[in-house]
């Protein structure tokens, strides 16, 4: 990227600063930064080719020199960038700018600019042929609305952009040598007497050439914008194929574990429906059905009686205790012992604990229901009758107890 050895102004129309970015001329997808910092971007009228330029430098480096013509388009890529695509510097610019309002009017500027080139353009190619001094009076035009508020802050930046020029000297020889090759084609005998007719349609044709070409730097940037999008979407899609991939696993995991958990669950449904039939057969093969309800139903009651018994024993001991303590009492007084009640009251004693030990063996018997269906209905009964029947005498005995007690205290 050179600058050409042209007359520009001294100072600026429009000035700006930002980022400058330049296309990668390899692979063309992707941004090179040309500035290490945001440096001033100027506009730039050259009277002498009545042309707008773009140009920045960052100390001796040039980083922006850019011809405006027609067919350029400055595209906003985002809130803050920019792009347009220069065909003679072969290469696609790019500014990255702090706030979205700076960008706005750079945008605003290159479409003034550009409109403006277009106008100077148009008057050139009219038949009079006053090609310089119309593309002055656009070029006067529009520094005239620019300058007004942008170049007295703007003239000092001049300075630098100066020094550009004097550093691409051989970009100059090289158009300088173009300018000879094409001077020499037109002076050739075969056209020398067709000058004015070459002169009057060269200029359309490079246009046009330019434009293609201009549109072709626009297909490949959007071709390569295109193809970084495709890659960008492809590495989406491919995790969205793993994340698929790893959620149906988890899923099918998930659904195996529940059929395993419905499998368990079945089976021991089926196992507590065995061990019911065995409950009922094993009831069912010591007897009716019936007769084992009513059976069950009758240990309840005796179940129920014996818990009574058992309240009734521990308050009979109590008062066993109570008059114990008073016979002490009474036998302390009168200064005589009555062996014969205390050898009641041991027997009773002994016999109610082992009343209490046969009560325990009835419980244990009734927590135990298969024990207790395998005896017989004769036994149980008459083992409830025995029971019952010690249970009475000693009932009976503990009241002639007490009557005897009774008389003592009345006697006393």
């Amino acid at each position: 990227m050179t600058i050409e050895n042209t007359k520009v102004g001294e100072t600026p129309i429009f000035t700006t600063k930002a980022h400058v970015f330049h296309i990668d001329p390899q692979t063309k997808r992707s941004w090179i930064p040309a500035s290490s910092a945001a440096v001033n971007v100027n506009f730039y009228y050259d009277s002498t080719r009545s042309l707008y330029r773009i140009i920045s430098v960052e100390g001796q480096k040039p980083v922006i020199n850019s011809t405006i013509i027609p067919n350029m388009t400055f595209t906003k890529t985002s809130q803050k960038f920019g792009q347009w695509s220069d065909i003679r510097a072969n290469t696609v610019y790019g500014l990255g700018f702090s706030s979205e309002p700076e960008l706005n009017r750079f945008i605003e500027k290159f479409q003034e600019v550009k409109e403006a080139t277009r106008i100077a353009q148009q008057k050139a190619l009219q038949p009079n042929g006053n090609i310089s001094n119309t593309g002055a009076t656009a070029a006067v035009a529009v520094n005239h609305s620019m300058s007004a508020r942008d170049s007295p802050r703007l003239s000092s930046q001049y300075q630098n952009d100066i020094l550009m020029s004097k550093s691409l000297l051989p970009h100059q020889r090289s158009q300088s040598l173009s300018g000879l090759q094409a001077k020499n084609l037109t002076d050739s005998p075969k056209y020398r007497n067709r000058d004015k007719q070459v002169s009057s349609v060269t200029l359309p044709q490079s246009s046009i050439e330019a434009q293609l070409r201009y549109e072709n730097e626009r297909l490949k940037l959007a071709l390569a914008q295109s193809s970084t999008n495709a890659k960008k979407w492809e590495i989406e899609l491919q995790t969205l194929k793993s994340n698929n991939t790893r959620l149906t696993n988890a899923l099918q995991e998930s659904t195996a574990n529940v059929e395993e958990w419905k499998r368990q669950l079945q089976s021991l449904k089926d196992e507590n429906t065995k061990m019911k039939h065995k409950i009922l057969e094993l009831e069912a093969s010591h007897g009716n059905p019936e007769a084992i309800a009513d059976l069950r139903k009758e240990i309840n009651q005796y179940r129920v009686h014996c818990e009574n018994l058992e309240v009734e024993i521990k308050q009979k001991d109590c008062e066993i205790e109570l008059l114990k303590k008073r016979l002490e009492e009474q036998c302390q007084l009168y200064g005589t012992s009555n062996q014969k009640v205390d050898d009641k009251i041991k027997i009773l004693l002994n016999d109610n604990e082992s009343l209490r030990q046969q009560l325990n063996r009835l419980s244990s018997m009734d927590n135990n229901s298969d024990s207790c269906i395998k005896l017989s209905d004769k036994q149980y009964r008459s083992l409830l009758e025995q029971l019952n029947i010690r249970f009475a005498q000693n009932i009976q005995e503990l009241r002639s107890i007490q009557q005897e007690f009774s008389s003592l205290l009345n006697a006393s």
